[in-house]
């Protein structure tokens, strides 16, 4: 089932829970959709449902700062054989070349890394386990995670949202003028009909013989 559909069967509750925790998740290190989960979640809340949008947002950043912080802690303890027990699980994610280069960026960008890399999807996976890995210092860590999950979980859940008011009420504006375009489409071939039924009549009328009698 599309996942903006299966969101929109469970309460406001399930759906809060449901962000937080695929975040949190995928901010821990294992591979899941959690843009697409907070961006169906915020179209829904800005379609009039019982999503309160602040909340959303607000669930979606605390998932996001604490999944970051669990897998920064995992990674600090685990080390090295952490990142190459998740190749062997997750190859795709975690392959050699991946890590090379979301070290890459860490070594080149330190904490700016984490910040940025919440809004890439690679290093929005990589970002705390690699950050405890390579052992940066936690205050770093925590000030551009705090900064990057606010950027970008409140970001995303407020842009989402008016984005979606703005296209609803786009939409039904467009459908209004649709409707008076009908509406005006009908009332003129109702009247251009009326026209031509009293031209018609009238050639007819003009056309009928004369009577002797007359």
């Amino acid at each position: 089932m599309h996942v903006q559909e299966w969101l929109d069967s469970v309460p406001a509750v399930a759906v809060y829970a449901v962000v937080a925790l695929v975040i949190g998740l995928e901010s821990l290190g294992i591979p899941l959709p959690g843009e697409i989960v907070l961006v169906s979640a915020a179209l829904l809340s800005s379609q009039h449902s019982d999503i309160n949008p602040v909340v959303l947002g607000a669930c979606a950043t605390a998932g996001a700062v604490i999944g970051d912080s669990v897998g920064y802690a995992i990674g600090r303890k685990g080390g090295r054989p952490l990142l190459a027990w998740l190749g062997r699980k997750f190859p795709r994610h975690f392959s050699e070349g991946h890590v090379a280069t979301a070290e890459r960026s860490f070594e080149k960008w330190g904490m700016w890394a984490v910040f940025f890399g919440r809004f890439i999807a690679l290093l929005r996976i990589f970002a705390g386990p690699l950050a405890g890995v390579l052992h940066m210092p936690y205050w770093k860590f925590l000030t551009a995670n705090l900064l990057g999950g606010i950027c970008w979980a409140g970001g995303t859940t407020a842009v989402v949202y008016y984005v979606g008011i703005v296209a609803e009420d786009w939409l039904k504006r467009l459908s209004y003028v649709g409707l008076a375009a009908a509406v005006l489409v009908g009332v003129a071939s109702m009247l251009i009909v009326r026209r031509k039924a009293k031209k018609v009549q009238v050639t007819e009328r003009e056309a009928e013989p004369v009577s002797a009698g007359e």
